[in-house]
């Protein structure tokens, strides 16, 4: 199979898991843990997307500026500091480790 086919039943997959809330009853849904479930499930679909965005080049890994902004990103996180300033954090990272010729 190649990449795309499993790019396609991974899109289908998530789709159907999403979709099936509708289909469920309401007192199923009121359920704490299927709260838990569902923020778990979006914050895992968003992490892989975040590592395939920053280690991948083409069909290769790769180690560039990308690494060092998501680690810049991630320590300003743990610190606690605000959405913008990590994204921000992030970039000028971006910015240095290309400005030093690295990435």
């Amino acid at each position: 199979m190649s990449l795309w086919w499993w790019l396609l039943l991974a899109c289908a997959l998530g789709f159907a898991i999403k979709f099936s809330g509708y289909l469920l009853p309401q007192r199923m849904m009121d359920n704490p843990r299927m709260s838990r479930v569902a923020a778990t499930l979006t914050i895992g679909l968003l992490a892989s997307l975040t590592m395939v965005n920053a280690f991948s080049g083409g069909q290769a890994l790769t180690l560039d500026a990308r690494v060092v902004a998501l680690g810049a990103a991630a320590v300003a996180l743990w610190l606690r500091a605000p959405f913008l300033v990590v994204v921000i954090v992030g970039a000028v990272a971006a910015a240095l480790t290309r400005l030093t010729g690295w990435g």
